[in-house]
């Protein structure tokens, strides 16, 4: 008897039922809003702040630090899991990567919306724009790590703004 490679899911088939069939596509498709469009990963980011605020806001720096080394190691194992189950490494309805490297950024930031909005427009602009070196590590590391890296250096660049908007006084 041969044995045939799993097929990837159809369009249709990935719903939320789909999505909640497993731990790690739940997590990775962001409870499910990687599935909302358009622009999953701006809902997945915007979960991810309300995450934040809900949560993550409250921690010391220690456990932030914890959360966030967790979720990229987890993020790296799972996002190569369900982009293998997709056959596409680095699907956009994968948001897990958006979220982390979100939480990094809010982590940095000063409080208060103004500063947190800034955050959140820096980092889906670099995010999408993938300035160099994001597009070289996006376009080349097509594996877990490739998939959290790219938003992880999106997430930098919207510091380093932030950090030049603060010195400045914009924020």
């Amino acid at each position: 008897m041969t044995q045939h490679p799993a097929q990837a899911p159809s369009e249709s088939t990935i719903s939320l039922s789909w999505v909640y069939r497993k731990p790690d596509r739940f997590l990775v498709m962001g409870l499910g809003s990687g599935l909302l469009r358009p622009a999953p990963g701006t809902w997945g980011t915007l979960l991810a702040w309300l995450i934040w605020f809900a949560a993550f806001s409250r921690l010391n720096d220690a456990a932030v630090a914890l959360v966030l080394l967790v979720g990229f190691i987890y993020g790296c194992w799972a996002c190569q899991r369900v982009g293998k189950e997709l056959k596409r490494p680095d699907d956009s309805r994968m948001v897990w990567d958006e979220m982390v490297a979100f939480w990094l950024v809010l982590w940095l930031t000063p409080p208060g919306f103004f500063a947190q909005m800034a955050a959140f427009l820096l980092f889906r602009l670099f995010d999408i724009v993938k300035p160099p070196p994001i597009g070289w590590f996006d376009a080349r590391l097509k594996n877990g790590f490739g998939v959290m890296w790219d938003d992880i250096v999106a997430a930098l660049y919207a510091l380093l703004v932030l950090a030049l908007l603060f010195q400045v006084g914009v924020i």
